[in-house]
């Protein structure tokens, strides 16, 4: 089992599965809530990043006509949003919770100060980093990376809607081929969109590894964490 683990969570897995794919939906989110419920309770030191983009992107089509800094922090305050509603949802269920936000804003989540964040693990509550790195140009996958450097995670966990690591998208072509194993070098060699470059490199720099893996399979948090061979495991 891992002692202490970043789970990264895209901003699509809290719309749920309907056509609109916007927002927060309250089932989904209590679906994945009470299994990330169950992992506290084994022990676990979590720490999650959330993406934005059930709300805003970027680089998405909606952003195309302003300028990247500005689209950039219009995702970063949606990446807020989401923490905010995984916090109640979570404590609903009497798991203490912490939002720290690498852009301060007082009235509503903690500012992201590394020894605070790592303190409030060791004392047995999830912590939710909020606003990717603060900056623009920088996408909530390499915030995930960078922030499970700094609080010395075990591993990265990244959940996605598909059961790992593929060499062609597993929705458009049939017959893709599933890698059970894979190096980051790998990764980058084949042009492989895992997670950005920045955040691949990143963890290959430093060695940590991260795990791939499907999030509508229900009980998958759990089993990856319990150390089962589930998704792709990628390593330096």
């Amino acid at each position: 089992m891992y002692k202490r683990v970043v789970l990264k969570l895209s901003g699509e897995a809290l719309a749920g599965t309907g056509e609109k794919r916007f927002g927060v939906d309250p089932i989904r989110i209590h679906e994945i809530a009470g299994e990330l419920a169950e992992i506290h309770q084994m022990g676990v030191e979590m720490a999650i990043v959330v993406g934005g983009g059930n709300f805003f992107r970027g680089v998405a089509e909606q952003a195309k006509k302003m300028d990247r800094v500005s689209a950039d922090n219009m995702g970063m305050l949606a990446t807020v949003i989401n923490a905010l509603a995984i916090q109640d949802a979570l404590e609903k269920r009497d798991v203490f919770c912490r939002v720290m936000s690498a852009i301060e804003m007082n009235q509503v989540c903690e500012p992201y100060i590394r020894r605070r964040a790592i303190r409030h693990l060791e004392k047995g509550r999830v912590v939710i980093f909020a606003a990717g790195t603060g900056n623009p140009y920088f996408s909530t996958d390499t915030a995930a990376s960078l922030r499970a450097m700094e609080i010395h995670a075990d591993v990265l966990l990244k959940a996605t809607k598909v059961e790992g690591i593929y060499d062609a998208d597993p929705v458009i072509t049939r017959d893709a081929v599933k890698f059970e194993q894979i190096t980051y070098m790998e990764i980058l060699r084949l042009g492989l969109k895992v997670m950005d470059t920045t955040a691949v490199s990143l963890c290959k720099d430093n060695n940590l590894p991260m795990i791939i893996f499907n999030l509508n399979q229900p009980g998958n948090i759990r089993r990856v964490v319990s150390g089962e061979k589930v998704g792709s495991l990628v390593t330096a």
